[in-house]
Order: structure tokens, then sequence, then C-alpha cells
């Protein structure tokens, strides 16, 4: 019993989960617009006529199928569905076109480029993105140096970094340019020292340094690498008192003064070469600085002129400057600081981290594995998005490899040619910004091109504009008739805007909504609107009330087989209404008497009526489904063997009344039994063998034809038992006397032999005992005696 309430329990909770997933009827929805916004399943019923006595303007809002099962034609059905519209779709090309090499602003490497969606809330709009990376694509990059003392070595090895970075970087693209800038700390205590020698030369008496500063721009991005290799070999190294570096300041700066650095819209590294730690937002408070950083651009002649001024960048804020300016970071950086810059790098989307050597000997192999590593990986990230807006990834990228959630917006291991496609699905959920159109834009990380898309909200149906503004179907004015429905003007209520929201509840209205002069207010089925009944709603939405006064119901008909009507039928105002060849309170009751039928085609084998499908047998003695089954009757064969038999033989105890009792019978003779009708010939026969008074076995058929008539075929070839062969038994008999003789014998012989053995076996048992010898008599005594005389030396005497 236990089980039985457990399972049920079950079965309710899944049933009220599938309840609860209907968001249609949950939304209580005033009007066609609200009703949409619900969900991407509903829709609203703009038939005029469709709502019965009793029901809500709600009531039109629901799915699909509910609507069409309430009577509301698929015309009447306001359904509007989203879609995607492509408005530029170049698609991806090489560096090279046609033999003419492409300007960078010409290479396409993501298709399409600009989209328009139209949003249904709660319908998912899907589009695909392809993504190619292009051969030959320019490059720029910049490389940011520490020039703190601990760096002297490495600028030695980094002044002839021009010319042996272009030769590498030839082997990958033919369009690089290449700068330089540098950085040191704040220009306050405590990371300085602000004493007058000490600015002029942060480092002993016997090193020539130069004066500290923040971030400097040495060289913007030029393609001559000897110029490179020029300026930066006249550069001196600094000094300062803290561990950490400025550098966070030095890269803002980078990432922000896109014209001094010179970044074109091609594919921008940033190669951040140091051997310390950095400071971030707050350590200014240790020189005064409290101003957060502003993220704007602050360099005059080449200088940063404010880092006094404002405090050290976060890393939030450096992540946002550089992904809104395409700009991959190569952090070089010693194998002490590893640890430190590996975890910087796991919130800096596209950045790598490669080990500097003591003296960045390295570097350039550390540039070309680390760009490497970066173009290999396609990144989609998109603006931000508006509210109640959201957009989800699937990647499909090479060897067949899809993935979804945060890995579906990204593909690795891509080489130059290669073609990798995402598939981008946005949802809105209600209907944001007002119903305002809103721009957000894809982009792979680390590259200039992006996708544009425009989103458009569906808010209102297409019957709103066709709407009536102060339709007097909506009680003199009070309304705008609008999708079959009055939406009524402020400060109105009902269904057809009859009543004002002050007037809502009088007891004279209250009386309209009694039924029969009673005390109910709508059978407590209902609240009263304006002297009318608004039926309430059911947690499952197929069960609703109806009637003026909420008195009816579609859930409360008889039931059979624990199902409403007995499933064919529906219940209108609790009465069964039944679908055709159905009757009875719960419709449980077929016309259909094709149940009825006995094997011989006969409704209940013609002795019964057929009620609601099912056999009411007239003849006491008949039972069964169909009436066929007669435990006391007896067999056919049985019951017309005497018939037959003086029909076809002439004879049996019918012999001389055969005329009279046996004249209905068709019969007909065939030859052998195997002339009878098969199984299989006809449909329904009986085949009978029967023995006669000779004990021979006769063979009949009897069959009903479907005209009530029967037929009966006898064989006329009879199955008599032969006489006994007398020889065989009689030597039989004396071979079986001789043989049990024989044994007999045997039998004897062998028990005796048996018993002989025993006897035998017993007698040598008995010699082997005896105690007397054959040498001596048994019954002989000497007349000698022996004494011993214990004191004579122990001899004996004798006597």
């Amino acid at each position: 019993m236990d089980v039985r309430l457990l399972l049920i329990s079950v079965l309710l909770g899944l049933s009220r989960a599938q309840i609860d997933v209907n968001e249609c009827t949950k939304a209580s929805a005033q009007s066609c617009g609200e009703c949409i916004q619900a969900g991407e399943k509903c829709g609203w019923c703009t038939d005029e006529k469709f709502l019965k006595q009793g029901e809500q303007k709600s009531t039109r809002c629901d799915e699909l199928d509910a609507l069409i099962k309430k009577g509301c034609s698929n015309a009447s059905i306001e359904n509007p569905r989203g879609r995607v519209k492509v408005d530029k779709d170049q698609p991806v090309t090489n560096r090279t076109k046609d033999g003419v090499k492409l300007k960078p602003d010409q290479i396409t490497q993501i298709q399409p480029q600009k989209l328009t969606l139209d949003l249904r809330s709660g319908e998912a709009q899907t589009f695909p993105l392809k993504f190619k990376r292009a051969e030959d694509y320019p490059i720029d990059l910049y490389y940011l140096m520490d020039l703190s003392y601990s760096m002297k070595d490495d600028l030695e090895n980094v002044k002839n970094l021009g010319t042996h970075l272009m030769k590498k970087m030839q082997t990958i693209t033919s369009d690089f340019r290449i700068g330089f800038g540098s950085f040191v700390e704040k220009t306050v205590m405590p990371y300085i020292s602000t004493t007058p020698a000490k600015l002029l030369n942060p480092c002993t008496s016997d090193q020539n340094c130069t004066s500290p500063f923040s971030y400097k721009n040495v060289l913007s991005l030029t393609e001559d690498g000897s110029q490179f290799n020029n300026l930066v070999s006249r550069q001196q190294i600094s000094g300062n008192l803290d561990s950490p570096e400025g550098g966070f300041d030095a890269i803002m700066q980078v990432a922000v003064c896109a014209n001094q650095i010179g970044w074109r819209n091609v594919t921008r590294l940033l190669v951040f070469s140091t051997d310390a730690g950095f400071h971030f937002a707050g350590d200014g408070k240790l020189g005064g600085i409290v101003l957060p950083n502003d993220g704007k651009c602050h360099l005059q002649d080449n200088m940063y002129t404010m880092s006094h001024y404002y405090d050290y960048p976060s890393i939030a804020h450096l992540v946002q400057k550089l992904s809104e300016n395409n700009i991959q970071t190569i952090f070089a950086v010693t194998e002490e600081f590893q640890p430190v810059y590996q975890e910087l790098k796991n919130l800096i989307p596209k950045s790598a981290v490669g080990t500097l050597s003591s003296d960045s000997n390295n570097v350039i192999d550390l540039i070309i594995d680390a760009y490497n590593s970066l173009s290999s990986e396609v990144i989609l990230e998109n603006s931000r998005l508006p509210e109640g807006v959201s957009i989800s990834y699937v990647s499909h990228c090479k060897n067949g490899v899809s993935e979804k959630g945060e890995n579906g917006r990204k593909c690795s291991n891509i080489s130059i040619g290669d073609e990798v496609t995402f598939e981008v699905a946005i949802t809105a959920k209600g209907c944001p910004s007002n119903g305002k159109s809103e721009t957000i834009k894809i982009k792979p990380l680390g590259f200039t091109e992006e996708v544009e898309i425009v989103l458009n909200f569906i808010c209102e149906c297409e019957c709103h504009k066709d709407g009536i503004p102060n339709s007097p179907v909506c009680h003199f004015g009070n309304g705008t008739l609008e999708c079959g429905a009055c939406r009524c003007n402020e400060g109105r209520i009902g269904r057809t805007c009859e009543c004002s929201k002050d007037e809502v509840r009088t007891e004279d209205l209250d009386a309209n909504c009694r039924m029969d002069n009673g005390t109910d207010i709508c059978n407590n089925n209902g609240d009263c609107v304006c002297g009318t009944c608004e039926c309430k709603k059911r947690d499952n939405p197929e069960e609703r009330y109806s009637g003026k006064f909420c008195e009816c119901d579609n859930f409360n008909c008889d039931r059979s087989n624990n199902k409403l009507c007995g499933g064919h039928g529906r219940c209108e105002c609790r009465k069964c209404i039944c679908d055709a060849n159905y009757t009875g309170s719960a419709c449980d009751c077929s016309l259909d008497t094709s149940t009825c039928l006995a094997s011989n085609k006969q409704i209940c084998n013609g002795r019964g009526t057929c009620e609601c499908g099912a056999c009411k047998c007239s003849d006491p003695k008949f039972q069964g489904p169909t009436c066929e089954i007669c435990p006391t009757c007896p067999g056919v064969c049985t019951e017309h063997k005497d018939c037959v038999q003086c029909r076809a033989f002439g004879t049996g105890d019918k012999k001389d009344t055969c005329e009279k009792e046996c004249g209905g019978l068709n019969l007909k003779i065939v030859k052998k039994k195997e002339d009878l009708p098969q199984p299989n010939d006809q449909p329904y026969i009986n085949h009978c063998k029967e023995r006669d008074a000779n004990d021979c076995w006769f063979f009949f058929t009897y069959a009903t034809k479907e005209d009530s008539t029967i037929e009966v075929q006898v064989a006329e070839d009879l199955e008599c038992p032969s006489g006994p062969d007398i020889i065989p038994i009689v030597a039989g008999v004396v071979a079986g006397i001789v043989l049990i003789g024989l044994a007999l014998l045997l039998i004897w012989k062998l028990l005796m032999i048996i018993h002989d053995r025993r006897e035998f076996a017993k007698f040598e048992k008995e010699k082997m005992n005896a105690k007397w010898d054959a040498q001596e008599n048994p019954i002989y005594k000497s007349p000698i005696n022996k004494f011993q005389n214990p004191s004579y030396g122990n001899k004996g005497v004798t006597l």
C-alpha cells in the first residue's frame, strides 16, 4: 500500500510539474502584446466570439494546441515569430586576391558582417558565424621594456632586436611594423628617491643612469628595423626603490594612445618585458595618489605626464581597455615571476606568458612562439547585452569537434587558411528597452573585425495596428477594440470596460452574481467584477469554470476507467457530450457491435444481445464474451454422431427414425478422410472422429455457413480394428515360459553356489581357530611334577 501511495504522489508531482510549465495561462495577459511576451509557445485568439460566458480575457492567451481545442481557428490565432536578416555578407578572403595584394581594411576574416534580428520573447534566433584565419595578415608589435637597473644586461640584447625580429617575422607576414617603449615607476616617494642627486642619477655614483620616469614612447610603430636598433641603443637604464614596477601605467597608455603609438586595424601585439612584479589599483595610496586611473591618453612629448596624479589601473580596467583596442599581450618575464604573470594571464583574454632568460637573449624565439600560440586560437566576445537578452555559442572546430557553453566561444589549433564556424543563438525575455532597437557587436578577441547585430523586439501583435480607439463595443468608447478584445482606458475595468475601478464592488452589483438569489457569489468559483462573474482559473489549464454564475465546469463529469467521460467524449457543464458510437452518462457504452461478433459471424452467437459493446446472453446455458461457451452442452461431434451414422451408413440408434430426425442435414459423402475439407479451406469447421457399434471409426466435418445452413461431409472409408495374429501370440507365450524356466534354474543354481561357498568358508575359519596339535594327545596328563626351591641356587628339584 505504501508503494502505491508513493507512486501516486510521484505521478501527481510529475503532473503538477507539467502543469507549471504553461507560462501562457500563468501570465493572466490582458492583451495580445502581454500574451506573446509571456513565452514563445503562447498565442492569442482574436475571435470576438471565442470567450464563453464567465471566462476572463486572459483565457484568450494559451498554447496553440489548447486554443484550437477550445474552438479557436488557426486563422484567428495571433502568433508572431522572430527572424534573422543578413544585411552584409561579404565572403572571407585571403591577403592576395586575383594576384593583387589587398590592403588591411580589405581583408575579411569573419562572415557575415551585419545582421538584423527580430526577437520574440523566449524564442531563440540562431545564425552561423564563419571565421577564416587569413594568410600574410599584417602585424604591429610594440615592445614595452622595464628599464629599472636590474634589466641592465637585458637592454644590451634588445638593442639589435629590431632587425633580427624583422627577419624572423618575414616568414609569417610581409607587412610587419615594430615600436619600442620603456617604463620605470611613478616619480614620487616611496617608489623613487626624490633627492635632487637621485632624481638626476638614481644609481650609484659610478653608474651613469638616466632620470627616473613612468612611461616613455621611444619609437612609434615603424617598418624600419634599423631605426629601432638606433633608438634603443641610445636608451639608458634608470632605477627605483621598490621591487614592483609601474608597468600597468605603461600598458594603459600603450593601449589608449592609438594615434601616438601608431596602431593600425591589424593584429596588435604588445610584448611586456620585465624581471619584477607590478603595482595595481590602490597601491598609489602609498604615494598619496588616490584618484582612480581615468583610462585616457596623457602623453606629452611621448612622456606619460599624469603618473603622479592618477593611481595605477586595476586589472579589470586594463582587461577592458586591451579588449576594446584589440591588443594581444605577451608577458616576457623571468622564471622567478612566472607564477605571478601566469595568474595574470588567466585574467586577461588573448594573452600569453613566456620565460625570459636572465639577459633576454631568447626574446625573439619567445615572441614567435607566443604569437603562434595566440593566433592559433580564436575566441568570440560580445559587447554588453541589453537587460533580458542572453547569448549562447556552439563552436564547430577542426576535425568535427563541437563544444557548448564557455568552450563554445573558442576554437584552438587553427592554422593559416583554416575555416571554423560558430553557431550563435540570441534570446530575449519579455520586451527589453520598451521595444526600442538595440545594437550589439561580436568580434574575435585580438582582431579588429566585428559583426554588428541590430536587435528589434516584437512587443505587440500585428493586429495591434488595426485597433479601434474609443470603440463603442468597449462600453461607450471606454477602451480600444484590439485583437478581438477590449483594452480598457486608464481607470476602467471589466470584459468590455463597463466599470470604473471605483465601482468594482457594490451590493447591487454583487446581487447580479448570485445564482437563484443564493448567498454564494459566483458559486464560490469566481469573482464578481462589475456585476459579472469572472471565473477563477485552475492550476491545470485544461480545467476551467464557465457559465453566467461560474456554475459549469469541464472536469466534474462522470468517469469510466478513471477517465473523464470514459475518454470518449468531452465534459460540458458537468455533463458528458459523447463521441459518435458512444452513449451513457460516462460515454462508456459503445454502440459498435464488432466486439460482439462470434466466430460464426453472428452477433452473440445468435444466443444473446449486444449491449454497450458486450454480449448479454439470453440462454443461461451459454456464456463468454460472445455467448459461445456452453460447459454443459455436448460437443458438436457427439450431438450429430447418430444422424451422420444413419444418413451415411444406415446404422446407429436413429436408423429407424433417420428421415424424420436427421433430414435437415446437408450431407455430402467423400471417399477418404483425406478428401474432407481442411481447416484452412473454411474458416468455421469442426473435424469429428466417432466410433460405431462395430468399434470402427468414421470421420466427418461439421460447418455452419453464413446463411446459417449446416453442411456435413462424411468419409466413406471406415477404420476398423483387425483380428489378432495367433501364431506370434502362441510362439511368444511358449518362448516366455521357456525363458522364465531357464531363468529360474539359473537363479537356483546361483543361490546354491553362493550357499556352498559360504559353508566352506565357515569350515576353513573353524579349522584355523583349532587349539590342538596332531602330535599330542589332548586327553593325556603327565604324572611328573616340578617344584622350584627358591633358596637353593635357583635350581629346581624333581619329585
